[in-house]
């Protein structure tokens, strides 16, 4: 179920049409699809352990609401912001700047030079903070049992109009 970035996000309420929407891999559209978007983005932070443990279980809270609100789209939002805030913060514990490559490489894409590690303890416990909730988010049984049912009626979908 590849993630179609040829949709009209700017225009598309993807509470009003679940059918739309694709879960991709990993975190794709994760910064396109609203509302959940803009419910979610506020609180999605990872600065320190603090500020990450704060904003992991917000994050995941807002998760199992959309749950019990049978809302796969919102919970699969959530579940990708939880993965980013994981993701994020454990890049910005192997790297300062944030950046793995090597700025200006004239290399290709495939032989860009990963930039050292710098090693940050503070970001690496922020990383491991998200880590658990999005480990707790993706096993959860009435996510699983959402995701399964989100790609059959994509799967019925796409061969009706076939």
């Amino acid at each position: 179920m590849a993630f179609d970035y040829s949709l009209d996000f700017k225009n598309i309420d993807f509470r009003q049409h679940p059918e739309l929407y694709r879960v991709g891999k990993g975190e794709q559209g994760v910064l396109l699809v609203e509302p959940y978007k803009s419910e979610i983005l506020p609180y999605w932070r990872f600065k320190t352990p603090d500020i990450a443990k704060e904003s992991s279980e917000k994050i995941y809270y807002m998760f199992l609401v959309y749950l019990e609100q049978d809302d796969f789209v919102g919970a699969d939002m959530a579940r990708k912001f939880i993965q980013m805030g994981y993701t994020r913060s454990r890049r910005y514990a192997n790297h300062k700047s944030g950046r793995k490559y090597k700025e200006n490489s004239e290399t290709s894409d495939s032989k860009k030079e990963i930039l050292p590690y710098e090693v940050d303890p503070v970001k690496a416990e922020s990383a491991a903070i998200f880590k658990a909730k999005w480990v707790q988010a993706k096993t959860n049984n009435k996510y699983q049992e959402l995701l399964a049912k989100h790609k059959q009626m994509y799967e019925v979908a796409s061969t009706l109009s076939t």
